[in-house]
């Protein structure tokens, strides 16, 4: 839940002065003071202090838990968010996911030298993001999911091979210290100077795999958008920000470990608090004749003024003096609704350890395709210690449920702890009764990725792990080519480990953390040991 600091901080144009020299968040540099406070985001599950240890609560790694945990209610905003985002659209044009993914402007590159599996097998396929965005400081890869999630014939209209990624903001230079409100912000010249110092949120990027109609050579493309959060200020006028959660130490914001494409919705875990909500069709284009020197013209609110976009510009985001800002970016996909956990958090704060019962974390979720209904299964990241033996929970709902947003949502009836005896898991993913998870070993050897079943309402393991790349995280299933995709989230840099390759002569590398999207035939991971 956002701090006192952060929600209080907007009701005089004095504390805005204050909150626009420490740099807390971007709309506090804006002209108008907000009415509505837009860090006080949806989901906000209620929290209490961390649960004492109950002895008949956790049973055993891959017992059973109570699915009753995993409850999800409509959020209380769904109705203003709707009202907010239809004002938006009303003013910003929009862009359909071909039209995006047509203009495309990255480029990765299939097995590149890049290598972040060391002694694990090679993958069946390998997608090696732009150097900037493999070291990037500022956003560290998390969820993956795909048009295979999306649709049942895995086409978006025409287009196909398409996979998606979250990643959200890890850096905030001069922001390090938060919460502590004297210390550690930026300056309002150090915004300027340098757009790292904005907490940015979540970003997700669209990837396609395809064939260049110019020159009828294969490549793969990508493009990145801007998660948002609407909010109307105090001059009446809708505006957005990036998304924002009060997680420290743990995180500075919405983690996205696990993101679920599915028909026009797409879902984003947000750890503490449920599921955010996004539409592929009200993603907003910020610079639609593609040139970002013209500063195209956008449409007018309800107060009838004409505002255009600046998307040079990457130190602000919403609208200030009758311009539009988005960090840099030419897309902003704005938050639509939102799942809040109906049962009390007390999961503690500031450490990776689990309660057994309560609200659980959503640390990642994926898509079932192989049952019916299709299920959205949803995940925690846990690390046990004296008090919090839970290895992380794991339960599903039936996904088509999710669109309704009128009442609650139950879990299917089922829920288990993890069997991982030392928890970790960063991503799991269940398809034809088998659940793989990845459990990351950190940066000094490769992560692993198990493989479970169900018996008699115990998840059992099922050979042994299979060792895969450094830091993997979220998992996916891309039905018609039968593989099992996942991305690494390390860079160059994050340890000792990390630097390992590389050397004055060749300072990228083929170092064992550079990021890489990548993908495992499911056939060839059954036939392991």
């Amino acid at each position: 839940m956002p701090s006192r600091r952060i929600r209080r901080a907007w009701f005089t144009a004095a504390v805005a002065a204050s909150l626009a020299f420490t740099g807390l968040v971007a709309p506090a540099q804006a002209e108008d003071v907000p009415g509505s406070d837009p860090t006080v985001q949806e989901p906000l599950t209620t929290e209490t202090a961390p649960a004492p240890f109950a002895a008949t609560a956790w049973t055993s790694p891959g017992g059973a838990a109570s699915p009753g945990d995993f409850t999800l209610s409509p959020g209380a905003l769904n109705a203003e968010t709707t009202t907010r985002v239809a004002r938006l659209d009303a003013v910003l044009p929009k862009s359909g996911v071909q039209n995006l993914l047509a203009g495309a402007n990255r480029t990765a590159e299939p097995w590149c030298p890049r290598d972040p599996f060391g002694t694990a097998a090679d993958p069946d396929i390998k997608y090696c993001l732009q150097s900037d965005d493999s070291v990037s400081r500022e956003w560290v890869p998390q969820g993956i999911t795909g048009v295979s999630d999306a649709k049942d014939n895995e086409l978006w209209g025409e287009a196909g091979n398409i996979q998606l990624f979250a990643s959200y903001d890890g850096w905030d230079p001069g922001r390090e210290t938060d919460p502590d409100p004297a210390t550690g912000d930026c300056t309002a010249a150090e915004l300027a100077a340098d757009d790292a110092c904005n907490q940015k949120g979540v970003r997700i990027t669209f990837v396609q795999s395809r064939t260049n109609p110019a020159t009828g050579s294969p490549e793969v493309k990508y493009r990145h958008v801007l998660l948002g959060w609407t909010y109307v200020n105090s001059a009446d006028h809708v505006s957005f920000d990036g998304l924002h959660a009060a997680e420290y130490p743990i995180q500075k914001g919405v983690h996205a470990g696990g993101i679920v494409w599915y028909g026009n919705y797409l879902y984003v875990a947000d750890t503490r608090n449920g599921l955010r909500v996004f539409d592929m069709r009200t993603i907003m284009d910020l610079d639609p004749d593609g040139d970002p020197t013209t500063h195209d013209a956008m449409g007018a609110d309800t107060d009838g003024v004409q505002t255009t976009a600046n998307v040079q510009d990457k130190t602000k985001v919403g609208r200030h003096n009758n311009v539009w800002y988005s960090f840099g970016y030419r897309y902003v996909m704005p938050q639509v609704a939102a799942w809040k956990f109906k049962a009390t958090q007390s999961n503690p704060k500031g450490s990776y350890a689990c309660v057994s019962t309560g609200a659980p974390k959503a640390s990642y979720i994926s898509l079932d395709r192989s049952t019916t209904p299709d299920r959205l299964l949803m995940g925690e990241y846990c690390r046990p210690q004296t008090g919090y033996p839970s290895t992380g929970r794991i339960a599903s709902y039936p996904v088509a449920a999710l669109e309704g947003r009128t009442a609650d949502v139950t879990a299917e009836g089922w829920a288990n702890y993890l069997p991982l005896a030392n928890g970790g898991a960063q991503g799991a993913v269940s398809t034809g009764g088998t659940l793989y998870v990845n459990e990351s070993k950190g940066t000094d050897e490769p992560g692993q990725l198990w493989r479970y079943q169900w018996s008699n309402g115990q998840l059992v393991q099922k050979g042994q792990p299979v060792k895969t790349a450094r830091g993997p995280e979220d998992l996916y299933v891309e039905r018609g080519t039968g593989r099992l995709w996942s991305l690494s989230e390390h860079r160059p840099g994050s340890a000792s480990d990390c630097t390992a390759n590389r050397d004055a002569a060749d300072p990228v590398g083929t170092d064992y953390c550079q990021r890489v999207l990548y993908g495992h035939k499911l056939s060839w991971l059954d036939a392991q040991p």
